[in-house]
């Protein structure tokens, strides 16, 4: 079943030179796919995740989740949809250092008037799997990176949203941490049956997609599937970068372990 519909998707950001960020894109995905987001720096991979996320305004074309329009929506019913609809996990974690592991998780649910009981009974359910039991009454300048970028994970996912938007969730954190976030991350998609879009430069993490496609220039490159065996599926990913070029380092930061 599809989820998200982008056609004829463009973007252009007016300055002293107009610059299109996205020309032309056309891409489906379906419901509970994994779908990565590749391309040399500068291509248009965090543009397009942010217009599908509703931070930019496409230029020209649409993007439809279930078949709506979020662009066209009122700024309070746009505030509702991204809190209800989508789920956000970033390279930086963007969690509050004023609040507690708990409190941070909780922030989407208590933003919406949830009863408090259910919100807890659901941090404990996510904090149980993804192994926060233990510092769910620490700040966040408190913990490691890995639990800061899994407590981001349990706030993305905690409101149960179609639509989960992730930009380099890997990039802070070393390649142990970033195996564990990114089997969390696969695993608990398929759990909840939730759709998830992730931008990253590193091939490591794009094999754990269901599908990755590769941007050049604004503009669809390639796209290639997973077919069950992630090592090659890895070796296919890193083929294509070498094709689409840039910097060795940027592509892929880490081997495949």
């Amino acid at each position: 079943m599809e989820l998200v519909k982008i056609q004829r998707l463009s973007k252009v950001f007016n300055g002293t030179i107009a610059y299109e960020a996205l020309a032309d894109i056309d891409l489906s995905v379906n419901k509970g796919e994994f779908v990565g987001i590749m391309g040399p720096s500068g291509s248009g991979k965090t543009t397009l995740l942010n217009v599908i996320s509703t931070i930019d305004v496409p230029t020209t074309g649409e993007v439809l989740l279930e078949g709506r329009d979020p662009h066209l929506l009122s700024k309070r019913e746009l505030a509702q949809f991204r809190r209800q609809e989508l789920g956000f996990v970033f390279q930086f974690f963007n969690l509050l250092s004023t609040l507690t592991v708990r409190e941070n998780i909780a922030l989407p649910l208590a933003l919406d008037g949830h009863n408090p009981d259910s919100i807890m009974q659901k941090i404990v359910e996510l904090a149980e799997k993804l192994g926060l039991m233990d510092c769910l009454n620490k700040r966040t300048y408190e913990i490691s990176g890995g639990q800061a970028q899994r407590t981001a994970i349990a706030r993305a996912l905690i409101h149960r949203p179609k639509l989960i938007l992730a930009d380099e969730p890997t990039g802070n954190l070393d390649s142990k941490a970033a195996r564990d976030v990114l089997e969390l991350l696969s695993r608990l998609t398929k759990e909840q049956e939730a759709t998830m879009m992730m931008v990253t430069h590193d091939a490591m993490a794009a094999s754990y997609c269901d599908r990755v496609v590769f941007i050049r220039d604004g503009k669809l490159y390639n796209e290639i599937y997973n077919g069950g065996d992630r090592e090659a599926f890895y070796q296919k990913i890193v083929s294509v970068l070498a094709l689409l070029g840039g910097h060795r380092r940027e592509l892929s930061a880490n081997h495949f372990i």
